[in-house]
């Protein structure tokens, strides 16, 4: 089964409310849907990512670049295919922004993979398991909003079938962020799922008073704690002087960049996120680097693609989405085929590929290329 023609669209969606975490503030929603046509009539139907300012580009790179590459090509060679790629990026000027064109070309493949055998993605990574606890990522910093706001935020998750949710902290002292996190776990209740994400926010000194502060309230994860310069270092700081588990990953690029956590001991659970980190094929390499020395998976949001990753492994833990459309109205809000979600856990979808099947009329609103 051979590739005959790539096709790489740009999505960006604006959105009704900015939303705010440590140190950034999101009023867009963005993506990339990747087509890869076979010659056997098959197409691929998924999308990657969000990457707000430079959507133009990575789709031009798909279209321009990497499809001389892909043409004529089997779509089950994916790791020749993911090699010749990978080649783009050693004399790129920007390399992260190669990489998650080459996520989104390698998510394409994998999703034909599985259209051509007639399986979902889960099943070819190992299919371990055809469900997850799925939870949100929510408490952002909005204008006007106390730190008793996030009760009620809270009992809204649970009503629309959130498992727990991801509470952002780091934007405030370490103090008015334990206050936060207090409130969102009254409104949350014992049997919510409560994880807080500094987005790398805080020093190494903040980020082990903010996590002493916020024991009790039973927390399942401390996500990037510590600023970017020296953060493998300063995580594993945090992670000795506390009982919270040390969540990072997302801010990696390759699989390489996932070693180098594992190689600090700064980690318990690793979310490097597959369409920023060269798609599937470098997720895994990374998944199997973590299996070895009992380091759990997680994932950067995309619950499109990253239901049918974690779901295949042992140590996959639970997947990631925003529930609020006004935050994400792609996910399912784009879908014709939404996944079914139903007290906390989300069913993997059973068509092949990762079965997604879009609504076009949405994707030609919101077309900018």
């Amino acid at each position: 089964m051979k590739i005959e023609r790539v096709e790489a669209i740009a999505v960006r969606i604006p959105l009704a409310k900015v939303f705010s975490g440590s140190s950034y503030q999101v009023d867009t929603r963005a993506t990339i849907i990747t087509r890869i046509y076979t010659d056997t009539g098959l197409v691929s139907e998924v999308y990657n990512g969000d990457e707000r300012e430079h959507g133009l580009e990575i789709a031009a790179l798909i279209e321009g670049a990497m499809a001389p590459l892909l043409l004529g090509e089997s779509i089950f060679a994916h790791e020749l295919l993911w090699e010749q790629l990978f080649q783009l990026t050693i004399g790129a000027a920007n390399r992260p922004l190669v990489m998650n064109a080459i996520a989104c070309v390698d998510t394409a493949l994998w999703d034909l993979k599985g259209k051509a055998l007639g399986t979902n993605v889960c099943n070819l990574l190992g299919g371990y398991r055809q469900e997850l606890p799925i939870i949100a990522i929510a408490g952002y910093y909005l204008p006007g909003k106390v730190p008793a706001d996030l009760a009620p935020e809270m009992e809204w998750l649970k009503s629309v079938g959130m498992a727990g949710c991801k509470v952002k902290v780091g934007k405030a002292s370490p103090e008015i962020d334990a206050e936060r996190v207090k409130h969102a776990r009254r409104g949350g209740g014992d049997d919510f799922l409560i994880a807080v994400d500094a987005n790398r926010g805080w020093s190494v000194a903040d980020a082990t008073r903010f996590a002493r502060l916020v024991e009790p309230y039973e927390i399942a994860w401390f996500e990037e704690p510590c600023h970017w310069h020296d953060d493998a270092r300063g995580m594993a700081q945090v992670r000795r002087a506390t009982s919270i588990p040390i969540n990072a990953g997302q801010s990696e690029v390759s699989a390489a960049g996932v070693r180098r956590l594992l190689d600090a001991d700064a980690v318990d659970i690793v979310n490097f996120d597959a369409s920023e980190g060269g798609g599937i094929t470098e997720w895994r390499r990374a998944a199997a680097a973590c299996a070895l020395v009992g380091v759990k998976m997680a994932h950067h949001e995309e619950p499109q693609i990253a239901s049918h990753m974690l779901g295949a492994l042992p140590h996959g833990i639970c997947v990631e989405c925003f529930p609020d459309p006004d935050r994400d109205p792609i996910f399912p809000g784009m879908w014709v085929n939404p996944p079914r979600i139903d007290r906390g856990t989300l069913s993997i979808p059973q068509g092949p590929g990762f079965d997604i099947r879009l609504d076009w009329d949405m994707v030609k609103r919101y077309r900018i290329n």
